[in-house]
């Protein structure tokens, strides 16, 4: 709250507010480390973009939400207008900003996407979409919900997939936390240009391929 009362009245700046956001995922994640003994390891970053790119990760978690605050600093995060009712949290989302949509606007929402994916890649910022559209069990097969081919299409940049296994030790739904290494995996880029059929399995078949190698390191 003082954090937010400053940059407030500072005029409540983008980068001043990414900053401080950054700071609090940071120590959440810091604070699972030392309370819950969950920490992550980061591999293949060498396949990760030198210029701003469509990011695409499978989603089995409340964790990769906060991580990616870190792991991209600017990144402009595709999410639900949901979480506009969580107070503070949501000033933060509108101030950001991040590409907030109603799933239930169907080609509305697309269009919304597309446009302010545009807008973040031309400030020179990263996009970041959960094609699965909802955290799912780490045990059930990656399956992409419609839309992300149209954005995929109409962006004309590099995807970089990232393949995450944290629901092996923070599951969707529950509040209990175990202790382990996440592993975050930067996949190798898929290009633009692909038909929109064939980029979608890629996509999946990488990310599925990695879910399925991809085994909980226990503490």
């Amino acid at each position: 709250m003082p954090v937010l009362a400053i940059l407030w009245l500072c005029g409540s700046p983008e980068r001043g507010v990414r900053r401080a956001s950054r700071l609090w995922a940071r120590g959440i994640l810091v604070g699972l480390k030392w309370s819950v003994g969950l920490t992550y390891t980061e591999r293949g970053q060498h396949n990760i973009p030198d210029e701003p790119c469509l990011i695409i990760a499978n989603h089995q978690s409340t964790w990769e939400t906060l991580a990616f605050l870190v792991l991209f600093p600017d990144v402009a995060i595709v999410a639900k207008k949901e979480l506009l009712t969580i107070p503070v949290f949501s000033w933060f989302l509108r101030k950001s900003p991040m590409i907030l949509i109603d799933r239930e606007s169907g080609s509305k929402a697309i269009r919304k996407i597309v446009e302010e994916s545009q807008a973040a890649l031309a400030q020179g910022r990263s996009v970041l979409i959960f094609p699965e559209g909802t955290r799912r069990p780490s045990s059930e097969p990656i399956e992409f919900k419609r839309g992300v081919e149209f954005l995929y299409a109409k962006l004309g940049r590099p995807v970089l997939p990232v393949a995450l296994n944290s629901g092996h030790f923070w599951g969707p739904g529950g509040s209990y936390k175990r202790a382990g290494t996440i592993s975050v995996t930067y996949l190798d880029p898929i290009p633009p240009g692909l038909a929109a059929r064939e980029f979608t399995r890629q996509a999946e078949q990488v990310l599925e391929a990695e879910r399925r190698s991809s085994w909980p390191q226990a503490a």
